[in-house]
């Protein structure tokens, strides 16, 4: 075992300093590749042209590259603490890196003749210590691709007859998945969970890239989950942390995908949320689980036909009955007052032009705040659709928000949102969706949606409410879907526990 090798081992966690310092390898380990191509071409220009190069020229290029070359080890180093890398690959690679260093150091000082004062014919050194350094820098850069893009990101698109010339195995068609042609049919992981995972996730947790020491790819993996635990947690959406990580805010360093990659939708978070809460089975299908209001509309829109509920046809063939507020007419919006409000950097983007509704996202602001909200009144016939999650605003701003009397979907999450100001929100009877997840809110908030009669769908990640709120909220609004507070099965022997004790304390008495 190398050096290497054993100093990674006696690190039990990269410190913050190191994976900061090892996030410039990328950008550093080009500076050698450049410097060291220079060098060659200008050594082959003057041996086969014998052009004139003034020897100092190289003697600088040759050093610079072997300081780069030096500080991309160093830092490629402490990249490889933060773990997640084919230990075997990652090896070859670290020693081809330190090999490019080591004969760019030669290859100077052969050049600059430093060499040549202690070591007789050293000159003779120069061309093989460059070549070397050139044919190393080559095989490091497809081991780096390797580690970051996957083993085979280099060869997988060589085109035949070359593939055979260079006894590569034949080219493997891109994972095709199974279309669904009757969503009731669907294998749940298969055909559903897989595709988002292979789609999102396995880019950076599989056989060759596992961050976190988590692989993605195949069930098994999926099961032993990473270098902190289970990965997800049958029967609890709300403790599994493939979820959790989603739902954090983008720029949360641990929110995955990271930000700049292709993110989650809310259906496909819906789906995977749905998938833990019925027991992850990687071998049933849909009509083997409980399809509950929630997921029945992001299920139809899969395709395939009806979705069926204990193996019956629901009442809907297809999605879900449209919400009546979408079909309602409204106004046109006075379009001075749509400026007004991307001036504060909120998007306003058309729902239906046909009923004129809006849908307002403060997605690329998040320092929208209470004042500002002051604005949205003045659109509120077509605001249907309100995105305000991971902002500023507080309780003032849900006394503008209730002005909106056609809101269906609210995002609330990860503000300073109290019980106080959901309070306020009681006479938006076209609400549907509410999302509250990282907020402050307690089972004293969860009493302030009762008179929404409405809500159909309200996330609770991450909030101060407990079992008996989420109880008592559903014995009020029985249809309403309640997502990562707690699941059905929770909810059921929560209760039936609360009525054992009644039982109990009647039966003392």
């Amino acid at each position: 075992m190398n050096v290497l090798i054993l100093l990674q081992a006696a690190t039990t966690q990269a410190s913050d300093w190191a994976l900061f310092f090892g996030h410039f390898h990328p950008l550093i380990v080009h500076l050698p590749i450049g410097f060291l191509l220079i060098a060659g071409l200008l050594e082959i220009d003057r041996l086969t042209r014998r052009n004139s190069v003034s020897s100092h020229t190289i003697t600088l290029i040759l050093f610079w590259s072997a300081v780069s070359a030096t500080m991309a080890c160093v830092f490629g180093y402490l990249l490889s603490l933060g773990g997640g890398y084919e230990a075997e690959t990652l090896e070859e690679h670290q020693w081809q890196g330190i090999g490019v260093a080591v004969f760019a150091w030669i290859a100077w000082a052969v050049k600059s003749e430093n060499l040549g004062r202690v070591i007789p014919f050293a000159q003779l050194m120069y061309v093989p210590s460059l070549a070397v350094a050139l044919l190393l820098l080559l095989a490091a850069g497809h081991h780096g691709g390797n580690l970051t893009h996957g083993s085979d990101y280099l060869t997988q698109y060589t085109p035949e007859p070359f593939r055979t010339l260079a006894g590569l195995p034949p080219k493997q068609s891109e994972i095709k998945f199974k279309p669904i042609t009757d969503v009731n049919q669907a294998m749940v992981y298969q055909q559903i969970v897989n595709p988002i995972l292979q789609s999102r996730c396995v880019q950076c947790h599989n056989a060759d890239k596992s961050k976190a020491k988590l692989r993605l790819d195949t069930p098994e993996m999926i099961k032993k989950g990473y270098e902190d635990g289970p990965v997800i947690v049958a029967g609890k959406s709300s403790n599994s942390e493939l979820v959790k990580v989603c739902l954090l805010p983008e720029e949360d360093d641990h929110h995955m995908p990271p930000k700049g990659k292709n993110q989650l939708t809310e259906g496909q978070i819906a789906l995977l949320t749905w998938w833990i809460d019925q027991g992850a089975s990687f071998d049933k299908k849909v009509s083997e689980l409980k399809v509950n209001d929630a997921i029945r509309p992001v299920l139809a829109s899969l395709g395939g036909g009806p979705i069926e509920t204990d193996g019956k046809p629901s009442v809907a063939s297809g999605p879900m009955p449209e919400s009546p507020v979408l079909t309602m007419n409204v106004p046109v919006a006075d379009e001075k007052i749509i400026d007004e409000l991307k001036k504060t950097g909120l998007l306003v983007l058309p729902i239906s032009k046909e009923q004129n509704q809006l849908e307002v996202s403060a997605v690329n602001v998040k320092t929208f705040s209470d004042a500002q909200a002051a604005l949205l009144p003045k659109l509120n016939n077509q605001i249907v659709w309100l995105k305000l999650g991971n902002t500023e605003v507080s309780d003032a701003a849900l006394s503008q928000i209730a002005k909106l009397k056609n809101l269906q979907k609210l995002h609330l999450e990860q503000t300073k949102v109290t019980n106080a100001g959901l309070k306020q929100l009681k006479g938006l009877q076209h609400l549907e969706y509410l999302n509250l997840y990282g907020t402050a809110v307690t089972d004293a908030g969860l009493a302030e949606l009762v008179s929404l009669k409405n809500l159909k769908t309200l996330y609770l990640w991450q909030t101060k409410t407990t079992e008996q709120g989420v109880v008592s909220l559903k014995e009020a609004l029985p249809k309403l879907e309640v997502i990562g507070g707690i699941n059905e099965q929770a909810i059921a022997e929560f209760a039936k526990a609360t009525t054992d004790e009644t039982k109990a304390d009647n039966n003392k008495n």
